[in-house]
């Protein structure tokens, strides 16, 4: 969900803005503001990630407001003026939309923030990989794996604070998804995070789960990368 707030000094605008944001389920005007003193109180204290900024307002040009702003916030643009059309994608404005504002038109403008949001969201979310097992795709990030047992044709793949996953696969499949710095094979049945590693002692691997023995065909290889 995306969380808007809209600061225009013509309510007539605030409702129209609000009536097409009612129709759009990614969408949540969370409030409007004619009055920006109050505006910028709330953006302070709660979470905005789109504000609908008017440009020509009596207090503070809306330009000038936007880049006085503390947070980085997406911003689309609405006016009844095109003069400041340029100047507001210099300021990296996601839209700049003419009133008086059309649903299609603005559906148009929404569309490029939901396309940005996700790509923020998925640039933030920690690297994970898709296993298919028990008939559905689990999804699972690398950070949670404390390691991958191999058994004949299938892979157990242990995780924190979670059941164990068991997927048909082979050790050599699983391991072509794994970020090859981050992932070792020690041995024919066991894949490991490196950074669980505690220590070697004996040909085995402490970790801060499991001891895993190291297998004679992956010594020289596994203590090659822990160098």
């Amino acid at each position: 969900m995306i969380k808007a707030i809209a600061i225009d000094d013509e309510p007539l605008a605030l409702k129209i803005l609000a009536h097409h944001c009612d129709k759009i389920e990614e969408i949540s005007l969370e409030k409007t503001f004619t009055n920006q003193s109050e505006a910028i109180d709330f953006i302070n204290n709660n979470k905005v990630d789109l504000l609908f900024l008017d440009i020509e307002m009596p207090q503070q040009n809306g330009i000038d407001f936007y880049k006085a702003l503390d947070k980085k916030i997406m911003v689309i643009f609405t006016t009844a003026y095109d003069q400041y059309a340029l100047e507001g994608f210099n300021v990296s404005a996601i839209d700049y939309v003419m009133k008086p504002i059309s649903f299609d038109r603005f559906k148009e403008a929404i569309d490029k923030v939901i396309k940005i949001k996700k790509l923020i969201n998925n640039k933030d979310e920690q690297p994970f990989i898709m296993i298919r097992a028990d008939y559905k795709l689990n999804k699972i990030y690398l950070k949670d794996i404390q390691y991958i047992e191999g058994l004949d044709d299938y892979i157990q793949i242990h995780i924190d604070n979670q059941s164990k996953i068991v997927a048909r696969m082979s050790m050599k499949a699983i391991l072509e998804l794994l970020p090859s710095k981050e992932f070792i094979r020690v041995h024919r049945s066991f894949i490991i995070p490196i950074k669980r590693i505690k220590n070697i002692q004996n040909k085995q691997i402490e970790t801060d789960s499991v001891t895993i023995p190291i297998g004679e065909t992956y010594k020289t290889e596994t203590l090659k990368a822990l160098k």
